[in-house]
């Protein structure tokens, strides 16, 4: 049996979480940056954030009650470089998150058994759940690679332990007692 409220107050911070590093990488780039393109095999930073977007409107609207690929989804237009301004941009992420946050936010013991469907693949919440934070986190590990990318040597301000300092780390962590609590707290609370 899942304990219900400890899976969505960890849901919330991991999502918050994957939302923070895209946010933080956003944050070191210029307007360019978002629009360049590695090479035609790959995806700007602007087309990323359209596609999840679009995956992110058509997974989590009406979550509990509609299949998860909704018939407004245009998915092969979400590849194309259709953000034309960083503020649409920004504007597309924010709204894409708003819609995990509020469908995270629905969820309580009453409803967390609720099968819900994806292309008429029926999921537990914890398989839905699951499977769009992992295809979030893949998205912003590519957002965030391509920032490194776009950023002269050393100019990308490291979004978890810095090179060369996991010892100092490791020894700030291990000189405190042992506690409870999620891992994404000290990220968060960086903002």
């Amino acid at each position: 049996m899942i304990d219900s409220d400890n899976f969505i107050s960890s849901t919330k911070k991991q999502f918050a979480y994957y939302k923070s590093l895209g946010d933080k990488s956003f944050a070191q780039l210029s307007n360019e940056d978002f629009f360049t393109q590695a090479n035609q095999q790959t995806n700007s930073i602007a087309v990323i954030v359209n596609h999840m977007h679009g995956n992110m409107l058509s997974r989590w609207t009406d979550f509990l009650t509609t299949d998860g690929e909704k018939d407004f989804r245009q998915r092969d237009q979400e590849f194309e470089p259709n953000i034309k301004t960083e503020s649409e941009m920004l504007s597309k992420w924010e709204e894409g998150w708003a819609a995990v946050t509020q469908a995270i936010d629905s969820l309580n013991a009453d409803n967390i058994d609720t099968t819900v469907y994806i292309r008429n693949q029926g999921h537990t919440i914890l398989e839905a759940v699951q499977r769009q934070l992992c295809h979030y986190a893949y998205h912003v590990g590519q957002i965030v690679y391509a920032a490194k990318l776009l950023k002269e040597d050393g100019a990308f301000k490291s979004l978890s332990i810095p090179k060369g300092e996991s010892k100092k780390y490791n020894q700030e962590k291990f000189s405190k007692p042992k506690s409870k609590g999620h891992f994404t707290d000290e990220y968060l609370d960086q903002k």
